[in-house]
């Protein structure tokens, strides 16, 4: 017995010594390695993610704050170079093509809670060229098939839609592509981020675009259509094949869903309150929405519209083109009370109508038109309608435009699917590194992440991983990008890159930058 308390004594003084010298020692940094990968020179593909973009602008501290640029300033601790950018004219953002204003200045977010461009006109000019080459090739609005189009930066296409404004300031030649800028500079690593606008610039447009499967040619794409998966596949192997041609690593990333962006999920289905409402209610229940119903309902619709309540909150008023269209039948059943003109005015604007459902995501952008008047171009009918029937989303229905319904939001999952086995199958076939970026914005939208004292959500100009735009990322939603960018570079490659500290880059740009 003694001696086995002498033995337990001995174990506690060696655990107390080691507790002390733990408490008293810094612990010891890992020295910062390539690994097998070789950061000297490193260029950056993509959209306007790469780019920078945040707030519906690209301008030079967005730039500066993208996470190709942390990525370099990263990368320099382990034999990285320089990594140039084609700067903006300012902090204001937006763009002037021949003194025309193409692209509006950035959000910010006043006192009062709303998002409004920065005041003042653009200042940077599409036609002043830049001289490169540049590092960072990320380029806004851009589409897979876009980085290996000839003359996407072409000064000469910009208006006419056929090359892209932003490329045209800082391409080596009007003839040139993406990817041609990049392999000239005969990069050593490379981050491949695109895929995005092949199904996003669809989704922004509320599906007013075509689902191009099936069409093999995107010349013949229009401006928000979704890519063919096949096309998308060709074009990304060819990407990858030219990157790693002369043994250069990398690192590509896949596709978030849009239901983790909070362009589609922060303005709710169902905002009309009885507050908001008023005394208008019971006259829209007895005026509209009742005889409506009573209509729909012989034509066994009637669950598309239902009286509003007086008690919870309404859903709002939608257009939805996958319905059978009533037009022609509510013409007739409303003639002989409102006469030929007026009945028929009707069916064209409550055909395919009904109440909007959980399952219908409301653009952020469609938060200004509730409530507003339709003018003739935006009404679908090419009048603006009279009153009463001149409310968005109450009395006329939010438009195709402004609204994702089911039918569109399967589209668009299932091409961004397509897309993402692609992007994940092709980097394990050239063994290069991977970045599941789906899966960071999902967590980022069910709960968040979180580091130090911090949480970072999806939530709309609080959350702080997103800008006013509610698409791309604010600076510090950037610097997790870039985080987990490295995660996936070390993981691969054997590098010990340190993360970029999320907590030196703020949620939000204020009203002035310097």
């Amino acid at each position: 017995m003694k001696k086995n308390i002498k033995w337990l004594f001995l174990v506690a003084l060696t655990f107390m010594a080691c507790n002390s010298d733990d408490d008293n020692k810094t612990p010891e940094e890992v020295p910062v390695t390539p690994g097998s990968a070789v950061f000297t020179k490193y260029v950056a593909l993509g959209d306007s993610f790469a780019a920078g973009y945040s707030d519906n602008a690209l301008f030079k501290k967005g730039q500066e704050n993208g996470y190709p640029n942390i990525l370099a300033q990263q990368f320099v601790a382990a034999g990285g170079g320089a990594f140039t950018i084609p700067y903006m004219n300012d902090n204001k953002g937006g763009l002037l093509l021949g003194g025309n204003v193409i692209a509006g200045t950035r959000l910010y977010f006043t006192a009062q809670r709303t998002a409004v461009p920065v005041l003042g006109p653009p200042t940077t000019e599409v036609t002043t060229h830049l001289t490169g080459p540049f590092n960072n090739l990320g380029v806004p609005g851009a589409k897979s098939f876009h980085l290996v189009a000839a003359g996407y930066g072409n000064v000469a296409g910009v208006a006419t839609g056929a090359a892209n404004p932003y490329f045209a300031r800082f391409s080596s030649s009007p003839s040139t592509t993406v990817l041609a800028d990049a392999l000239v500079q005969a990069p050593t690593f490379f981050s491949l981020f695109i895929g995005g606008n092949d199904v996003l610039s669809y989704a922004l447009s509320g599906g007013t675009g075509k689902d191009q499967t099936g069409n093999m040619n995107p010349a013949t794409y229009g401006g928000n259509d979704i890519t063919d998966p096949t096309v998308f596949a060709s074009v990304y192997s060819s990407l990858l094949t030219a990157l790693t041609a002369n043994g250069a690593k990398g690192v590509v990333a896949n596709l978030p869903y849009i239901t983790t962006l909070p362009h589609f999920t922060t303005v709710p289905y169902n905002p009309l309150t009885p507050q908001l409402l008023g005394s208008n209610l019971a006259v829209l229940n007895a005026q509209l929405y009742g005889p409506l119903k009573q209509v729909l309902t012989n034509f066994n619709a009637g669950d598309r519209i239902n009286l509003l309540s007086t008690t919870s909150a309404n859903p709002l008023l939608i257009k939805d083109e996958s319905l059978p269209n009533l037009a022609a039948q509510i013409t007739a059943a409303l003639t002989p009370s409102l006469g030929a003109q007026t009945a028929a005015f009707y069916g064209a604007v409550f055909g395919q109508a009904r109440q909007a459902k959980s399952t219908d995501l409301i653009l952020l952008t469609t938060q200004s038109a509730i409530g507003a008047a339709p003018t003739a171009a935006d009404s679908g009918l090419g009048i603006a309608p009279p009153a009463p029937l001149n409310v968005f989303g109450i009395s006329y229905p939010l438009q195709d435009k402004h609204v994702i319904i089911p039918t569109e939001a399967a589209e668009i999952k299932k091409a961004t699917d397509a897309y993402n086995v692609t992007i994940e199958s092709l980097a394990k076939e050239k063994g290069i590194a991977f970045v599941d970026t789906r899966a960071t914005m999902t967590q980022l939208s069910s709960g968040g992440v979180k580091f130090g004292n911090f949480t970072m959500t999806s939530s709309f100009a609080v959350g702080g991983a997103f800008s006013l735009d509610g698409v791309h990322p604010s600076p510090r939603g950037y610097a997790l990008i870039a985080n987990i960018f490295i995660d996936a570079i070390n993981a691969k490659y054997g590098s010990t890159l340190r993360h970029a500290d999320l907590a030196t880059y703020q949620i939000q740009y204020p009203a002035t930058l310097p």
